[in-house]
């Protein structure tokens, strides 16, 4: 028996430990087909284990002329209504065309604030989830939101889910252990360890008879989603547990039902709405809302349109 680190350091001897360390964090390296759980975890002779090497991404992202919804902006902050599509950070597979590559365009002084690789993020939403991100644009407040990003204190995040089916209460919460598959490294999962603490208050908006008579009305209800937590995948796997997949999502929904709806999903159906939050320089509470993007607007009926109506930005 022995540790899969070490092994992996005789295998790869110009990676570094903690080069491994993030290559098993992320789901990189498989022992007998299932994602390993750990670096340390110990492994035998005849064990399969296969390591999957991220092409790299370069270490400085150029701007680019990408249009971006900035729904607020000051020397110390821009808050962007992401539009759906969009990769917020370079990463492997998506080196160009990120959020980073548009704000360094827009904003040139960007560049370095915390850190060359992802300036200014300091959470991130799904490539095909849209809505409210904030980016520092100063170390002070770059400081201050990772502070209270990481806390998740005076940060309020709300999103709307249009989801399959129709939950068995009008309201309730979700909390448990979210982490990697054992199987699948893209999927996250609910588990029993190694897991991070996830959170989703969630509520119905509206469900089937609400939907002024579509064909399709009993297939889905709109959730409002608010967390407290910001876990990779979270409403996604939370609104999967409760057998209410965000339709359109190809990972953890149901594409049979999704090809039955009119229009068809054409992504998750999934958007940050509102973001509440202390202003990391000024001290000021401020809260922002995105409109609900045009793809989604079909999904919702009037009854749950109207709650989003005639409200502002404070």
């Amino acid at each position: 028996m022995e540790r899969l680190d070490i092994l992996l350091r005789g295998r790869y001897p110009d990676f570094s430990r903690s080069r491994i360390e993030g290559l098993v964090k992320a789901g990189y390296v498989t022992v007998n087909g299932a994602v390993a759980s750990k670096a340390g975890m110990k492994v035998k002779d005849t064990d399969e284990i296969e390591v999957e090497i991220p092409p790299p991404v370069p270490a400085v992202p150029e701007p680019e002329d990408i249009p971006v919804s900035v729904v607020y902006e000051d020397e110390d902050m821009i808050v962007v209504d992401k539009a759906p599509g969009l990769v917020v950070h370079p990463a492997p597979g998506h080196v160009t065309g990120t959020l980073v590559n548009a704000l360094l365009w827009r904003c040139p002084d960007l560049k370095g604030i915390g850190g060359v690789a992802r300036p200014g993020i300091v959470h991130r939403l799904d490539q095909d989830t849209s809505g409210l991100i904030v980016v520092a644009k100063s170390q002070k407040a770059m400081e201050g939101l990772v502070k209270a990003f990481s806390s998740h204190e005076h940060v309020e995040k709300t999103y709307i889910a249009v989801c399959h089916g129709r939950p068995r209460l009008d309201s309730g919460r979700i909390e448990n252990l979210i982490g990697r598959h054992p199987v699948d490294r893209k999927r996250m999962a609910i588990v029993e360890r190694n897991g991070k603490r996830a959170v989703t208050n969630w509520r119905l908006l509206s469900g089937p008879g609400d939907f002024d008579g579509r064909r399709d009305a009993a297939a889905y209800s709109v959730v409002e989603c608010r967390i407290e937590t910001g876990r990779t995948h979270q409403i996604r796997v939370h609104m999967a547990s409760l057998g209410c997949p965000v339709i359109g999502d190809k990972v953890y929904g149901k594409q049979a039902l999704d090809k039955r709806l009119d229009p068809v999903p054409a992504r998750q159906m999934l958007h940050a709405w509102r973001l509440t939050l202390w202003h990391p320089v000024k001290n000021e509470r401020m809260s922002f809302e995105a409109p609900i993007p045009s793809d989604m607007r079909p999904y919702i009926p009037a009854s749950s349109a109207a709650y989003f109506l005639g409200r502002r930005t404070d």
